[in-house]
């Protein structure tokens, strides 16, 4: 089996989680400057075997497109040219970013830590692929 990748994709930075080898546990992988997630994910995706990407879609609450969907489609049309061999799909992400900041003071993660953008979007981006992972096995 391959991993499967997760983004979180932001305007300035995008956080990234991956599963292991069978697909049981996802875990934050990194952060990186949104410049660069297309040279990083490439390089990334020809030392390890990824089956797919999951990235978040991004949705106001009311279910109505953010301001960044265009963005994000963007990247995913340009990936899906470049790397058409390993898929990439969208995920309802409505709730991640509230979760992570959750689950890190759920963690007991002191203020500085919650203030740690970069953090925050490597959880977001693995509460979003344990989300998916969830929705794929029932």
């Amino acid at each position: 089996m391959a991993r499967i990748l997760s983004i979180d994709y932001g305007r300035k930075r995008t956080g990234l989680a991956v599963t292991d080898p069978l697909q049981i546990i996802a875990g934050g992988l990194v952060t990186v400057s949104t410049s660069e997630l297309f040279d990083w994910l490439q390089a990334y995706v020809a030392r390890e075997q990824v089956e797919r990407i999951v990235i978040g879609e991004p949705r106001q609450l009311n279910g109505q497109p953010s301001e960044n969907l265009p963005r994000v489609q963007q990247f995913v049309n340009r990936w899906r040219k470049a790397v058409p061999q390993i898929p990439i799909e969208f995920y309802d992400e409505r709730f991640t970013s509230v979760l992570a900041h959750k689950a890190m003071l759920d963690g007991g993660l002191r203020r500085k830590a919650r203030q740690d953008k970069a953090l925050v979007d490597e959880i977001s981006a693995t509460i979003l692929l344990e989300d998916y992972l969830r929705s794929v096995h029932h």
